[in-house]
């Protein structure tokens, strides 16, 4: 008979670095690949703009922004649509209701528009882009991306555009 051989498996051998749990007033660690912020790091002018770090912590805030008004709105739909029960025979009470209900959903359509934009900064963010104005291509500086991450332009770029809607406006 002839011998049999047995096949060795390879077993691939990858190391996975554990992070042990923070300390009580130790910062959690946020990783991407390589890179690790802490959760209370704050964009530096000193460091090289639009950075790995910057990147990550852009991106962090961005993704919890558009968390909370997901979250938001889906409890303004969902306490909205309870408060239609409530058919009022004064016609005063259902026009304020109807009022109140309009507002409630044009906040709602407004952060449906922020969400899209949250969405536009984060391809930005893929596509090395973000933080530099889509007009000039300017750096768009780490205070007003703080003030507005979803910002799109520079100051001067910002104001150019507001004008000529104002002009387009009033035609």
């Amino acid at each position: 008979m002839p011998k049999t051989v047995k096949a060795k498996k390879k077993v691939s051998k990858t190391k996975t670095k554990v992070l042990s749990k923070p300390k009580k007033n130790e910062p959690k660690v946020v990783s991407k690949g390589s890179v690790k912020i802490s959760k209370n790091y704050i964009p530096k002018d000193t460091e090289k703009y639009m950075c790995e770090k910057h990147k990550v912590y852009f991106r962090i805030r961005l993704t919890e922004w558009k968390k909370e008004l997901i979250k938001a709105n889906n409890e303004a739909l969902y306490n909205g649509s309870m408060d239609d029960n409530n058919i009022s025979a004064d016609i005063v009470d259902q026009a304020n209701s109807y009022i109140d209900s309009n507002v409630e959903m044009k906040a709602i359509n407004r952060q449906i528009k922020l969400i899209s934009e949250i969405d536009k900064a984060l391809r930005r963010i893929r596509e090395d882009t973000y933080g530099y104005c889509l007009d000039t291509a300017e750096p768009i500086g780490l205070k007003r991306l703080m003030a507005r991450p979803v910002a799109k332009y520079t100051i001067a770029a910002q104001e150019k555009h507001e004008k000529n809607e104002k002009v387009h406006a009033d035609d």
